[in-house]
């Protein structure tokens, strides 16, 4: 991978990571719960679990790619207006409503894990999302797993330490989320509008 392309996905990934999902929210509220240490379990389960999904993508992507040619430019039309529709329905979602969890330590790290790895697995839309987006950055020329590699690698320290920051930071950032929600939200619908009409037409 070029180092201008992982650039332009480390980019993409640092907003994708900041957008409200059920493994931030996940780690937000456990870090509320039990501290951002024991959060960590949650974070790491998440995070394997969206590895999981990305080379099931990947496995996916690599198939079609095989048998044409131009996939990758169909794909990557069909992955972009995919994108511009999530951006659409982010933007029209009404603020998070999190409510104030009362503090308490006594919950197992493999529960923990497992509620982080469960809430990526159980996410079937994570899958559209990763066929919609990995493309976008696809060298057909190029080691196809190896991008895989760097790509999975890269996402899964994004978004591991911005879950984990979540979790830190939880009793600060939840009533800024109550608070200004709406806004944030269609600055990330607006974000996801942005990649899906350009990343198709980056070369």
């Amino acid at each position: 991978m070029a180092l201008h392309t992982w650039l332009l996905y480390l980019t993409a990934v640092i907003g994708l990571a900041l957008t409200p999902g059920p493994n931030g929210l996940l780690a937000l509220t456990h870090g509320a719960l039990y501290g951002h240490r024991k959060t960590l379990w949650t974070v790491s389960g998440g995070v394997i679990g969206f590895a999981v999904l990305m080379a099931l993508s990947m496995f996916g992507i690599g198939a079609l790619l095989q048998t044409s040619a131009n996939a990758l430019t169909f794909l990557k039309w069909i992955g972009g207006a995919y994108l511009l529709w999530l951006g659409f329905q982010l933007w029209r979602a009404p603020p998070l409503q999190l409510e104030a969890p009362v503090q308490t330590t006594g919950k197992a790290a493999t529960s923990l894990f497992r509620q982080g790895l469960l809430s990526a697995l159980s996410n079937p839309k994570v899958i559209l999302f990763f066929g919609a987006f990995l493309p976008q950055f696809l060298d057909p020329q190029g080691d196809l797993w190896l991008q895989f590699a760097v790509m999975a690698l890269t996402f899964a320290v994004v978004e591991g330490l911005v879950e984990y920051l979540l979790a830190r930071a939880a009793h600060r950032i939840r009533p800024w989320l109550t608070r200004c929600g709406r806004g944030f939200n269609r600055s990330c619908g607006g974000l996801f509008a942005l990649m899906g009409a350009a990343l198709p037409m980056a070369r």
